[in-house]
């Protein structure tokens, strides 16, 4: 992505809480194995097909999810979106930052795989606040 910055990676994380998982240490299966309801089902409808499998189950339903946070997106900040819808926000705003959660559908692991800031760096204003049927009531 052309304005990619500020990346952290937690792969070494995630290799020390698989390591503890295999190796019989105080890590248990249900510890990691336990994907909220919601976060699976975000998964299955709007998640990226990760190109390997699961690191628990080693069946192919590992999927990424990239939620978007930021001041400039006002409401909308939170929402999951997909690379392409990424690569286009980065030229509209000035900072978003993105997380990346991976989640097997199969066992139900989930973990944080990166974060990372894109945009142009030329801070706007949030969008201004659209009226819902909920704001009615």
């Amino acid at each position: 992505m052309w304005s990619q910055r500020s990346v952290i990676d937690y792969s070494l994380q995630r290799r020390a809480i698989l390591a503890n998982l295999f190796n019989g240490g105080a890590t248990h299966m249900d510890d990691v194995c336990d994907a909220d309801p919601y976060t699976l089902r975000a998964a299955k409808y709007h998640g990226e097909p990760a190109s390997t499998p699961c690191p628990v189950c080693r069946k192919p339903e590992l999927r990424h999810l990239n939620y978007v946070f930021g001041d400039e997106l006002g409401q909308f900040s939170g929402r999951i979106k997909s690379r392409g819808e990424i690569e286009a926000m980065a030229r509209e705003h000035g900072e978003i930052r993105i997380y990346v959660l991976e989640v097997c559908q199969g066992c139900g692991w989930n973990h944080l795989v990166e974060s990372y800031v894109v945009g142009d760096g030329f801070p706007r204003k949030p969008p201004r606040r659209r009226r819902t049927v909920e704001d009615d009531d």
